[in-house]
């Protein structure tokens, strides 16, 4: 501010202000008058201030708000320019400049103004900041550049431990170290980055009273002058502790019906609900599930006695293993909640606190309620599950053979585990099938889908391959059989009727279709002929510790139809072990089918197939699959082979000459001498006359064409007489007036069953009789 000699008041940039006397003539003008009026103040000073209204004549208005000290105004003011701007001032006596008590006439007066709008600014601003600190649901608090309060209202922290006079101290002189760590951080951040942090809720506890505490939203900004020097931070503190407890309600009970819904498993549901609830709502938390619903049954309703619990799932601290019963230790605050689904107690939920912890309210137990509402569905909804799922696994067990079997072409055992998934029982199968001349048959498939379906289809299929199998047929060409069976059942899957109501097409093919391996090992000879329809290759393992998969091509899956399936042939030492299984064994894991089949390797040596039961030793390849994680089912067939020694055997290859009939009778007999079977001379020396004249009578051709006949005697004697012809034989009734056609009805009488197979030569019809009691094994 400059008078009209030069003097310089230092007043505030953004005020104007001017100095007048007693006969309010103008003596000084600031720079920032001069810019508001846009008048130099060369031509005002020692004018009168009148003239510088916008209407001179409204002066005595001015002059009327005077007091004895000092007064303020609005006015209107011209400027230079002929515009006019509202302006708010205040005028104060001064003392003369040489601070002496001025003379009459000599009086000073300062006048401060600015726009009037500026003014009301101000003025808001002031009362907004005077409000903030008087209002009482709000806190407020102002830091200084190290984080020492140095303002803050009468409701920044109404709460236990807080001091009367919190000037100069740090946050941690009253909090817990760790909450009082969190506000600095967000502080310094604001601090150091000029950025505001708007609304970060802190747990506050106060080192007096922890129980609890309380949770603050806390919006911060920085303070600092125009100049930009920086002042400090300013924070304002929201009590948001019931409105987070209301949403901490909501999102639990959010997260348990979706952590509810994700298992049909009784125990698995059980610990779902029970991690859910702890430490969101307690500190431990315990689930009591009725005994009978564990097998799918219902417990005891109405005025019958209260079920038996089991204490199946607890979250948090060590809690008592028997139902109904408190964690050890100090006592503890709890509140419990049942579990009921249309009107049946399945069960029930307790939670606790600890000691230090905020008492129940009335809300928790709305929340437990509503979340025992959501679990007692889901426990029940895994009681059906699990009814129906025993159900389906029932009737597949039922449906397959004895998981083990003795033979003398193998030993085998079995290990099936149905899966646990919403999708149901899978339709996994596996056989083992004593064939003619001590020869078997391994099977196992897998039908494409879940379900009852799926084990309906597996029921049809194993039937199939049984009732294919004792046409001897080899393995690529039973499947083609079973192959075209696959595809008439997709045929009339297709063409069934939804209206007529005939059939289920939705849904139906999803069933139709399965994978199916068939291995035909001969003890005999040691060879293992197989065919594959789309299912995984067998691990061989071998006497001498190694594991290899047998090298067949898989042809495709039952029911694509028209396309061949390829042959496969190894020859297995005494004591080697088969394993075949389904998918689901190699694809437990992450998916992948190489790293699977590697890790099926490594589990049958670690169980020690070769030497150890095979019950023991298949438990131990599938342990660490549970069925809850498994994503299919998972059978597992493991066969170890047998031998039979050469001297059991013995092969005769004969002239096609009615003739040789009575040199084969003669061959028989001795041989028979010689295993000590002189019992059943008569027997077999008869089966075979007529199944040698039957071969040379109806299945040569003449020429020197030759007939086999060999004997096996392993488990049972077995008779064979093979030829060069395809055509099968077949047993009639002869008339009492034929002298022929009794040949095979003889021989069905004798033995204990008979029969006829295709060879790659011609055919091969057997017959086969019990060894005497103590030559049998």
């Amino acid at each position: 501010m400059r008078n009209a000699s030069g003097y310089h008041f230092p007043f505030a940039e953004s005020t104007s202000a001017v100095v007048v006397d007693g006969t309010c003539t103008l003596l000084a003008w600031t720079a920032e008058a001069e810019a508001l009026l846009r008048l130099p103040g060369d031509e005002v000073c020692g004018r009168p201030v009148r003239n510088l209204l916008a209407d001179p004549d409204r002066w005595p208005e001015v002059l009327a708000q005077q007091t004895e000290t000092a007064w303020e105004g609005r006015v209107t003011l011209r400027q230079g320019g002929g515009l006019q701007v509202p302006v708010a001032y205040r005028v104060l006596p001064l003392d003369t400049l040489n601070a002496e008590q001025p003379r009459e006439g000599e009086a000073r007066y300062l006048v401060v103004g600015a726009p009037s709008a500026q003014v009301s600014t101000w003025r808001q601003d002031r009362a907004f900041t005077r409000g903030l600190f008087l209002q009482e649901r709000v806190g407020l608090a102002v830091f200084d550049e190290d984080l020492r309060l140095v303002r803050t209202n009468s409701h920044l922290m109404p709460y236990t431990g807080v001091p009367a006079d919190l000037s100069g101290r740090r946050l941690a002189e009253f909090l817990y170290a760790e909450d009082a760590q969190g506000i600095e951080e967000q502080l310094t951040r604001v601090l150091r980055t000029g950025k505001p942090a708007v609304g970060e809720e802190h747990r506050v506890r106060t080192l007096v009273d922890p129980r609890g505490g309380r949770v603050l939203a806390i919006t911060a900004f920085r303070l600092q002058e125009p100049d930009r020097h920086i002042l400090g931070v300013t924070a304002v503190f929201t009590d948001v502790t019931d409105h987070h407890r209301a949403r901490r309600r909501l999102d639990l009970v959010h997260r348990a019906t979706a952590a509810l819904g994700g298992s049909l498993s009784v125990t698995r549901t059980s610990e779902e609900l029970a991690g859910v609830l702890v430490p969101a709502l307690a500190d431990t938390a315990a689930v009591d599930i009725a005994e009978a619903v564990f097998s799918g049954e219902e417990p005891p309703t109405g005025d019958q006695r209260q079920p038996a619990l089991h204490r199946t799932a607890v979250a948090g601290a060590d809690a008592a293993p028997t139902a109904g019963t408190p964690p050890a230790g100090a006592p503890l605050t709890a509140m419990s909640a049942p579990l009921r689904a249309r009107g049946i107690l399945l069960g029930a939920v307790t939670v606790w606190r600890s000691p230090g912890s905020a008492e129940f309210d009335t809300d928790d137990r709305t929340v437990l309620e509503q979340v025992a509402s959501r679990a007692a569905l889901a426990v029940d909804n895994a009681r059906h599950y699990t009814r129906e799922h025993r159900a389906a696994v029932s009737l597949q067990h039922s449906l397959l053979p004895p998981a083990m079997s003795d033979s003398v072409a193998v030993q085998s055992s079995s290990v099936y585990l149905p899966t646990g998934t919403a999708s149901g029982v899978g339709g996994d199968w596996f056989d083992v099938i004593q064939l003619s001349s001590a020869r078997v048959a391994l099977v196992v498939g897998d039908v494409v889908g879940h379900g009852l379906r799926a084990i309906a289809m597996m029921g049809r299929l194993r039937m199939a391959v049984r009732t294919l199998a004792d046409l001897d047929l080899e393995p690529e060409e039973l499947l083609v059989h079973l192959d075209d069976l696959v595809s008439h059942l997709v045929v009339e899957a297709e063409s069934s009727d939804p209206e007529s109501g005939q059939g289920e097409p939705h849904g139906a093919l999803d069933v139709i279709g399965a994978t199916c391996l068939y291995a035909l090992y001969d003890p005999v000879t040691r060879r293992c002929a197989m065919a594959s329809a789309g299912h995984p290759p067998p691990a061989l393992v071998h006497p001498d510790g190694t594991v290899a998969y047998a090298e067949v091509n898989p042809g495709p899956p039952l029911g694509v139809g028209g396309l061949p399936f390829e042959p496969a042939e190894v020859e297995l030492a005494q004591g080697s072990v088969l394993a075949l299984y389904t998918d689901g064994l190699i694809k437990g894991g992450a998916g992948d089918v190489d790293e699977g089949m590697r890790e099926l390797e490594a589990r049958l040596l670690r169980a020690d197939v070769l030497h150890r039961p095979l019950q023991d030793a298949g438990r131990d390849v599938v342990e660490g699959l549970p069925p809850r994680r498994l994503p299919d089912d998972v059978t597992l067939l493991l066969a170890r082979t047998r031998v039979v020694p050469p001297r059991d055997t013995v092969t005769w290859s004969l002239n096609a000459d009615p003739a040789v009939v009575s040199e084969a009778r003669e061959l028989v007999a001795h041989q028979l001498a010689v295993w000590g079977l002189e019992q059943l001379a008569f027997t077999t020396v008869l089966v075979v006359s007529e199944l040698l004249t039957n071969a040379i009578r109806y299945g040569v051709r003449g020429g020197d064409e030759r007939v086999d006949l060999r004997l096996v005697r392993a488990g049972a004697l077995t008779c064979e007489v093979s030829d060069p012809s395809s055509t099968q034989p077949r047993m009639r009734r002869a008339a009492v007036t034929e002298e022929g056609g009794r040949g095979l009805y003889l021989v069905a009488q004798l033995t204990n069953r008979w029969g006829s197979r295709y060879t790659r030569q011609g055919k091969t019809i057997w017959a086969e009789q019990p060894l005497p009691e103590p030559l049998r094994g």
